[in-house]
């Protein structure tokens, strides 16, 4: 059963929501990073990325930038302009991009329930990307970015939410990315305690965002077991902050691919190898997305292919049936030699929310080829997960992004 629990937030007093709610920390490169902190200088992108604060000769993972990190946001709860809450609360968080909108529950998720794999994951974390959010984790002594979880929907966790978003909302703003935002704070005893209760009914949570931060949240957590070798296991660092959201509200782009060369092959040769292991047909110059599952559109030579293949017989088998496998088993490695996309600097990935537009930009840019791709489905997420696997890296891109700042969970010493 999931342990989800509310908390005591830290959240921007009312009115300054939108002026301090920023995008993931790793949505900006340094030099983008600065240009937003400097247009929006109350974006919470200044603490999450302390360095934008110092002249660029100062490396990005110095102590002075974390230590910096935690002086922003201490300043920041003793000026006013953040407010820490005095009772465990949950959160209602809504976001709505073009129409269409999904609603999710802010609270604290359990470290033991990661170690047990009650909270299960479908991507491998890397030691040198997680290293820079523990150190920020632990200098701030505060999770500043929630994970995005999952899980199977619940009528009556769902009912409640229905409920109380009928009631007038703590933050109701539009980012400047055109997202909707709207929070509301449920803080009544009976109601939390349903909730709570109504988690606790579920086998599994899942996570769809956040890996990286999710490990970087935990190993504090541990760290500060073993600190505390006295600790309870109430103490706040056994939990982490998430936003979890039910699966029927979830919607998952397309991840794409671009390759720089075709291996050495000229085009009429590599499309001749492809049709040996797909159906090709031709579409022409209009940009087209694949239609349905066993589908990938390719972009070469200014011109739109679709690539069909049948997944019959990887029925049972999770990961190989998932279209990105395909594309990697097929076409990546046997015919363009791409072993590794993780570490191949031939390959490149465009998340969906760029558009087809990009794959041709790039395409006539610095690639070659560029593949499209139909987007997993939460329910293939679900049952990778479940199988204890993991899918090949980039499989998923989660829109719209969870905002950054909107609430904090503070951990003990």
């Amino acid at each position: 059963m999931a342990d989800i629990r509310p908390f005591c937030a830290i959240r921007p007093r009312e009115g300054l929501e939108q002026e301090i709610a920023a995008l993931p920390y790793d949505v900006y490169n340094r030099k983008e990073a600065l240009e937003e902190t400097r247009k929006s200088p109350l974006s919470f992108l200044r603490i999450d990325r302390a360095e934008t604060q110092f002249s660029s000769d100062v490396d990005t993972y110095d102590d002075r930038v974390y230590q910096k990190a935690r002086e922003l946001l201490e300043e920041m709860i003793e000026s006013g302009q953040f407010v820490e809450e005095g009772e465990p609360c949950y959160y209602i968080y809504e976001l709505t991009m073009d129409g269409r909108t999904q609603t999710g529950i802010a609270a604290c998720a359990s470290v033991d329930d990661y170690e047990k794999e009650v909270i299960k994951k479908h991507e491998n974390t890397r030691a040198e990307k997680e290293k820079d959010r523990i150190r920020h984790v632990d200098v701030c002594s505060a999770q500043t970015g929630p994970i995005f979880l999952a899980y199977r929907g619940r009528e009556a966790i769902s009912r409640q939410v229905e409920e109380e978003k009928r009631k007038k909302p703590l933050y109701d703003f539009v980012s400047s990315d055109h997202i909707r935002h709207r929070v509301w704070k449920v803080a009544d005893r009976e109601r939390l305690h349903s909730i709570q209760e109504e988690f606790q009914k579920i086998e599994a949570v899942y996570i769809a965002d956040g890996h990286h931060r999710c490990a970087s949240a935990v190993k504090v957590g541990l760290k500060r077991r073993q600190a505390h070798p006295d600790f309870t296991g109430t103490e706040q660092f056994n939990y982490f902050l998430s936003v979890l959201f039910p699966d029927d509200q979830l919607m998952i782009m397309d991840y794409n691919r671009v390759v720089r060369d075709l291996n050495g092959h000229t085009p009429e040769e590599f499309l001749d190898l492809v049709a040996q292991r797909f159906q090709v047909r031709k579409l022409g110059k209009k940009a087209q997305h694949p239609a349905g599952k066993g589908q990938i559109t390719m972009y070469l030579e200014g011109e739109w292919y679709e690539l069909t293949y049948t997944v019959k017989g990887l029925i049972d088998d999770p990961v190989g049936q998932l279209d990105v496998s395909i594309l990697q088993r097929e076409l990546l490695t046997p015919i363009l030699n791409i072993e590794d996309p993780k570490t191949d600097e031939r390959i490149d990935f465009v998340g969906g929310i760029r558009g087809l537009f990009e794959l041709e930009r790039r395409v006539q840019e610095d690639c070659q080829v560029a593949f499209a791709m139909y987007p997993t489905s939460i329910a293939e997420l679900f049952a990778v997960s479940d199988a204890g696997l993991l899918m090949p890296p980039k499989s998923t891109w989660f829109e719209p992004k969870l905002r950054s700042g909107l609430l904090i969970h503070r951990i003990e010493e």
